[in-house]
């Protein structure tokens, strides 16, 4: 009997099926033969390397005995989880950049990718020039450029109101 998938989001659903499979005795060979996909693919998806589709889910769900899309929620909630691991560890290098920069926010809880304008914002208003360099450096000059652009037409903006 295969998981709820409260108590396994995350997991990559290529694990699962290593499991169920197990459990049920089938071989990769078996299991691809029964879902009618290659043996490469489901070697794959075992290994983790590769993801399930709508399709699979669906062939999937008639061989363990489940809801059409359990599978492919799996799958969504892998590929969310991923996503928010790979996006919190994404950071400039701190060391260079003054916390007291920051002093309206804990700085070890700042998101550097969603509040990219703000960061840009305040380091080219307060920061030093190591700072600016870094931040250049991690965001990129497209980035910066046109960030800078969309400041400077605001600020003009507000000069007009």
């Amino acid at each position: 009997m295969l998981p709820e998938l409260s108590k396994i989001k995350g997991i990559h659903p290529g694990a699962i099926l290593r499991r169920e499979s197990k459990v049920r005795g089938l071989k990769n060979n078996e299991l691809a033969s029964a879902v009618g996909e290659h043996p490469q693919t489901i070697s794959s998806i075992l290994k983790e390397k590769r993801g399930i589709n709508p399709k699979l889910s669906i062939r999937l769900s008639h061989i363990f005995d489940c809801d059409e899309e359990y599978f492919m929620m799996l799958q969504a909630c892998y590929e969310v989880k991923s996503q928010v691991k790979q996006h919190k560890n994404i950071t400039p290098d701190l060391s260079k950049i003054r916390k007291i920069l920051f002093w309206d926010t804990d700085f070890s809880k700042i998101d550097w990718v969603r509040n990219q304008s703000a960061i840009i914002k305040r380091i080219f208003e307060r920061g030093n020039e190591m700072e600016i360099k870094e931040i250049i450096s991690f965001y990129g000059e497209e980035a910066i450029r046109k960030e800078l652009i969309t400041i400077e037409e605001n600020i003009q903006k507000d000069l007009i109101l």
